[in-house]
């Protein structure tokens, strides 16, 4: 059952919103210890919650979009009463004094808030193996890493523990666990959803965006945490209506123009790219026209993300001083989020700001019009997720090789474009993701492509 159906069930008191909550928790006392997707559960509030939402169908009562659905939330979205720690031993006692936007707007449309999922420590990663609360194991490849930085996100999805969740993306953070999970994520235009509540890694760069089976789930999630936030100075106010946009799916692909760009595929894994090659000919099958592209800015991408990322990241994390926050970051965080403090630190300075940090800005200015350019002439743009496959949990990376997971996934974040990540097949049992970016406030076409392709057999 996909999950606008099963939504139009518990409204019709078919499915009860208990039973739904009942049947994750049960899988979530059965595989949670393993494959540690979330940490923090409130079940005893998410049974009154469900049970007052029932009461109120069986009256006859208007419910909200999201009623009896179940909800993970990345463990740096604030929730009032839950431990918002952002994976790391630096909050792991802050509990959240508010909730953010997309809280009180999940809230308001009756959905049920499970608990907290894991991650990277602040974000900072691609695998969610930095987290202070240990690693999230991949539930479709077990063994592996989920991605990350919003693995844990990912992974309920995955292992069936929830009916959406929610993540944030800097880079990649949600498309690139979606892509090794086999699930779908989607990363909205730029000022579409709030970061209101949401603690920054870097806040020009990221959004928080949604984590479903389907794309009939990130349209409800999408509808019901867009908008216009008057406390967020990045939303903006012209919001897509995602209200029945998966239905005709079959039609989507229907004299659709996709750009295919050849420096995406020639950095990837030849299996992968066999893959994503092999849903394209589908794609064309269906009505699409392939139109082939070049972006001869990719080398780039990478060094232009990161060096962003660790200026706006450095200055994030200087309210985590010891004094109002738990302890003093730099005193307990993890390798990766000293690194980037650090470096953040030094490209900071007066001397190197214009070396380093105005250069990317420069260099984001140059992409940005590059990718946007190219988007002028097809309605979206068709590649891997990820050009590698997920590295075993444990396996030892360098920085380097760390970052090279986020090759194709950081434009669109640089560019301040919509794109989402669907499951494009299987390399010995281990997910492939393909990535559909689109211009930006294209949000509802991207979407309505992903329902299309998911019916590709």
């Amino acid at each position: 059952m996909n999950l606008l159906d099963k939504s139009e069930s518990i409204k019709n008191h078919e499915i009860t919103a208990l039973n739904n909550l009942e049947s994750f928790l049960k899988i979530i006392k059965k595989k949670n210890p393993h494959i540690n997707a979330f940490l923090e559960i409130k079940e005893e509030e998410a049974v009154n919650k469900a049970q007052e939402i029932d009461s109120k169908i069986k009256k006859g009562e208007k419910v909200g979009k999201l009623a009896g659905l179940t909800v993970g939330i990345k463990s740096n979205i604030n929730i009032e009463d839950f431990i918002i720690s952002a994976a790391s031993k630096t909050l792991e006692n802050y509990i959240g004094s508010y909730n953010a936007t997309v809280i009180d707007r999940i809230k308001n449309e009756d959905g049920l808030i499970l608990g907290t999922t894991n991650m990277d420590e602040f974000a900072a990663g691609s695998s969610t193996e930095t987290s202070y609360f240990g690693p999230t194991d991949n539930p479709a490849a077990p063994g592996r890493i989920p991605g990350g930085s919003s693995g844990g996100s990912a992974a309920a999805i995955a292992a069936e523990m929830c009916d959406l969740s929610l993540g944030s993306d800097t880079g990649g953070s949600i498309r690139n666990p979606a892509s090794h999970c086999g699930v779908m994520g989607f990363k909205s235009t730029y000022g579409l959803v709030s970061r209101q509540g949401l603690l920054d890694l870097a806040m020009s760069l990221e959004q928080i965006g949604p984590f479903a089976h389907d794309a009939g789930g990130i349209a409800l999630m999408l509808d019901s945490i867009a908008g216009y936030d008057p406390r967020e100075c990045t939303t903006i106010k012209e919001t897509p209506n995602f209200d029945g946009i998966t239905q005709k799916s079959q039609d989507a692909m229907k004299g659709m123009k996709l750009g295919v760009v050849k420096e995406f595929f020639d950095v990837s894994d030849e299996r992968i790219v066999n893959i994503i090659e092999d849903k394209i000919d589908k794609m064309t099958e269906m009505g699409a026209e392939v139109v082939e592209l070049s972006f001869k800015y990719l080398d780039l991408c990478i060094p232009t993300y990161y060096l962003i990322n660790y200026v706006e990241f450095f200055s994030a994390t200087r309210k985590y001083d010891g004094r109002k926050y738990g302890y003093r970051i730099e005193e307990v965080c993890g390798d990766e989020v000293l690194r980037r403090i650090h470096i953040g630190s030094y490209i900071s300075q007066k001397e190197y700001s214009g070396k380093y940090y105005k250069k990317a800005l420069q260099a984001r200015s140059l992409i940005r019009r590059e990718i946007t350019g190219l988007l002028d002439g097809v309605d979206a743009i068709i590649s891997p997720t990820v050009p590698k496959l997920p590295h075993k949990l444990g396996e030892a990376l360098d920085p380097m090789d760390m970052y090279a997971y986020d090759v194709l996934t950081v434009i669109a974040n640089l560019a301040g474009i919509p794109a989402g990540s669907m499951k494009a097949g299987e390399v010995n049992g281990i997910p492939v993701g393909i990535q559909i970016q689109g211009k930006p406030l294209d949000d509802v076409k991207i979407i309505r492509m992903m329902a299309g392709i998911d019916e590709i057999e």
